[in-house]
């Protein structure tokens, strides 16, 4: 009788451990006969990851954290032991995040092709990515302690703030910052007219210096052009013949200044001739005007104006007429 409790005992406190180890290799996740592969990844820091803790893929567990270590330029690198039949992405990236509230991290595998939101994840991953070899880029993710934390100390900050906003604006502040607001409305009008005043000056100004720039343009063409056939003219002889030309007429307007001279010395010779000749033809002229004398008489009768009037129109009408009935005033024959 007491043998075979003592094989009851026995039987169930090997039972017992069986459970245990079972459970154990349960909650664990641990596949026996599964052989790991082992892949390295680079942290700048793990936050509170430690060895033991699972490695997760798309929320399954694919294997462990075999060991943490501080590597070469202070990075950090942790060796990840991950299944055999896994099917990893072709750009692996591991994630240290936190799994629970009670302090258990995991390391997930996410793909850099499709890279987190977060830009301080992105940051990371990428400085450790240049750092080459063939190291997996890894990034942390804040625990839930330092988020509480921040929380605690933003909300304080919002507290302390708000207080202060309280304190300040009392009635008369807000009477003084409405005034202070319809007076800054009234300058932002102020400088809006102003702005459109000066705009509408400024494109006033930049029409009138692209006109002079058309001017100056133009000119500079026609400069351009000017020079150039000065060039071609000196190369051409043209340029020597111009001033032999200029030369020979400055030596005639010399001869005919001299003749000029001689005419005038003429003229002051006869002088009196000349005075009379000017007496004669104004008192004509002043006859014409007057009607008096024959040719007076002439220009003063509308008569002859007429007459030389009619005739004109009968010469018309009579070359009008020959041109119509040549036949009429003029015969040919050839035999």
């Amino acid at each position: 009788m007491k043998r075979r409790d003592e094989i009851v005992v026995g039987a169930t406190i090997v039972a017992a451990l069986a459970v245990v180890v079972a459970a154990t290799f349960w909650l664990s996740e641990t596949r026996l006969g599964a052989k790991p592969q082992a892949y390295t990844a680079r942290f700048q820091t793990v936050g509170a990851l430690g060895v033991g803790d699972p490695v997760v893929l798309r929320g399954v567990r694919v294997g462990r954290v075999r060991a943490i270590r501080l590597g070469e330029r202070n990075w950090v690198e942790a060796e990840l032991e991950v299944y055999e039949e896994v099917i990893l992405p072709e750009r692996p990236a591991i994630i240290a995040a936190s799994r629970s509230l009670f302090g258990e991290w995991q390391a997930d595998i996410v793909s850099l092709d499709q890279p987190p939101d977060d830009p301080n994840l992105r940051r990371d991953l990428e400085a450790a990515m240049a750092e080459g070899d063939d190291a997996w880029p890894g990034a942390t993710l804040p625990d839930i302690g330092q988020l509480t934390a921040q929380a605690n100390r933003i909300a304080g900050d919002i507290t302390t703030i708000s207080s202060r906003i309280q304190s300040v604006f009392d009635s008369q502040a807000v009477a003084e910052l409405q005034g202070a607001i319809r007076d800054f409305t009234g300058i932002a009008d102020n400088i809006n007219t102003f702005t459109q005043q000066q705009t509408e000056l400024i494109g006033e100004v930049g029409n009138n210096l692209r006109q002079g720039s058309d001017l100056l343009t133009d000119a500079a063409r026609r400069l351009q052009a000017s020079l150039a056939r000065v060039d071609e003219a000196t190369e051409q002889g043209e340029l020597e013949i111009i001033l032999d030309n200029t030369a020979a007429a400055s030596e005639d307007v010399r001869v005919a200044l001299q003749d000029m001279r001689s005419v005038v010395g003429v003229a002051r010779a006869h002088q009196g001739s000349i005075e009379r000749l000017i007496l004669g033809a104004d008192t004509l002229m002043t006859r014409l005007q007057e009607g008096t004398g024959t040719l007076g008489l002439l220009m003063a009768d509308s008569a002859l104006y007429r007459e030389a009037t009619a005739t004109i129109v009968q010469l018309r009408e009579l070359l009008a007429d020959i041109q119509a009935n040549p036949r009429k005033y003029f015969k040919f024959s050839v035999f």
